[in-house]
């Protein structure tokens, strides 16, 4: 009987030792489990980077002051003789805000941004912009992608606000009344501003792209053209074309030829020159 009880214990202790030690090797097992580190590869973070800074045009600095106007003005004279067909606004004028406002071309402004004049965004403009220290610190400039389309916004600036007509029904030769106009109309704040114009324009002789426009000096010596005093409207002419192989504006043809409009016909013969004191 004792024999049997040892037996029993002994059969027990053997369970039990065994079922101790799968839940010590269990517990093990669940353990490392726990303990393992899974490695996952994360995304590197692209270091911050400035934003893209605008193209800067070079400009040469080892150069008087003189010679960057007189390159500036041999880049620039022919825009400004175009916008004056068109728009009436003296060439002198154009030339001495664009030599004055952009340094010659050198100034900050006009470097990033191709902005000559120094035409601030204003509502609507739904163009490039860049922002620069004027009257204030980071004010918003207009950009453009060429020089001639600031010239073209200069021009359209000045004759679609009412506050600049008046300047319009000066002679097409009148640069200083043009340059006080200018100021009176609050264009700038200087008022210097229409003596800097003025002292610009004379220096640099800039009153004879106008007399060019106007005719009264001929911008080739190899043409005949300001020689003629009348022309014969042509299929396909209109005033624009006309005025432009003459070197007159638009409203100075107008004016020699008494028309309200721009309406010509083929066989019409229009005057290019004054004719009011013959």
């Amino acid at each position: 009987m004792i024999g049997r009880i040892f037996t029993l214990l002994l059969i027990c202790t053997i369970c039990f030792s065994s079922c101790k030690s799968k839940k010590t090797a269990t517990k093990h097992r669940k353990n490392h489990k726990t303990e393992r580190v899974v490695r996952v590869k994360q995304p590197i973070k692209e270091k911050d980077t400035k934003a893209e800074e605008p193209e800067v045009i070079e400009v040469p600095v080892n150069i008087s002051y003189s010679e960057r106007v007189a390159n500036y003005i041999r880049e620039y004279s022919d825009i400004a003789k175009e916008e004056m067909l068109q728009y009436g606004i003296p060439a002198s004028i154009t030339l001495a805000q664009g030599i004055l406002e952009s340094g010659a071309g050198a100034g900050e402004l006009t470097r990033k941004a191709n902005n000559h004049f120094g035409i601030k965004c204003h509502t609507g403009w739904e163009g490039e912009s860049v922002y620069h220290d004027d009257d204030e610190r980071g004010e918003c400039f207009r950009k453009y992608k060429d020089p001639k389309y600031s010239y073209r916004d200069h021009s359209l600036f000045l004759t679609q606000r009412s506050r600049y007509q008046d300047l319009f029904k000066l002679k097409k030769d009148d640069y200083r009344g043009w340059a006080k106009g200018l100021r009176k109309a609050g264009y700038a704040t200087d008022p210097r501003y229409p003596e800097k114009l003025i002292g610009i324009i004379e220096r640099y002789n800039l009153e004879t792209y106008d007399e060019q426009v106007l005719g009264k000096k001929s911008n080739s010596s190899n043409t005949d053209d300001s020689k003629i005093n009348t022309y014969s409207v042509q299929a396909g002419d209109t005033l624009y074309s006309i005025s432009r192989r003459f070197n007159l504006t638009v409203e100075t043809l107008k004016d020699y030829n008494g028309l309200k409009s721009n309406e010509i016909a083929i066989g019409q013969l229009l005057y290019l020159h004054s004719v009011k004191n013959q």
